[in-house]
């Protein structure tokens, strides 16, 4: 059995999410957590605003990876929220301050294509989620080839 070495670097950095800070709490995070415990997680965007919360942890079932965050933001109590989908790849957990940081501006969420909870896209749809990626800036999380993860885990980005 295998087992991840917590001092080497995440084996697809361009296509999952980053971990900084030393807070490891009880349990099986920082590395591998259960989707339902970052559900209502916290969103800081990468200017320092709380920007919404992780409302859903959306899965590729076919391949087994992580697709999207979803964040909530705005609205009261839940109504009137905005939904949007975030690649994976744009956050980092900052285990010091139990949050996710977006890598994009505030204003960037404000301005994003958002959805809302009975109008769900369909995320399946390679052309929906392309658009999603490019507008964070991205490489599409199915897009990574073998080649492409070794790299990035020679070469993580800074």
């Amino acid at each position: 059995m295998s087992t991840l070495d917590p001092k080497e670097p995440a084996p697809v950095s361009g296509q999952s999410a980053k971990i900084v800070g030393t807070g490891i709490g009880d349990g099986p995070g920082p590395d591998v957590m259960a989707a339902s415990s970052l559900d209502g997680n916290k969103v800081m965007s990468s200017d320092g605003e709380a920007i919404g919360k992780i409302s859903d942890i959306m899965l590729d079932v076919r391949s087994g990876r992580v697709a999207y965050a979803v964040l909530s933001s705005g609205g009261f109590l839940g109504i009137g929220d905005t939904l949007h989908a975030l690649p994976w790849s744009a956050l980092t957990l900052d285990t010091d301050d139990k949050c996710f940081v977006l890598d994009a501006p505030a204003e960037r969420i404000r301005n994003a294509p958002g959805f809302d909870k009975d109008n769900w896209p369909s995320m399946a749809d390679m052309q929906w989620g392309q658009a999603v990626h490019a507008y964070y800036d991205r490489t599409p999380y199915w897009t990574a080839t073998r080649e492409v993860v070794e790299e990035q885990r020679l070469n993580p980005e800074p």
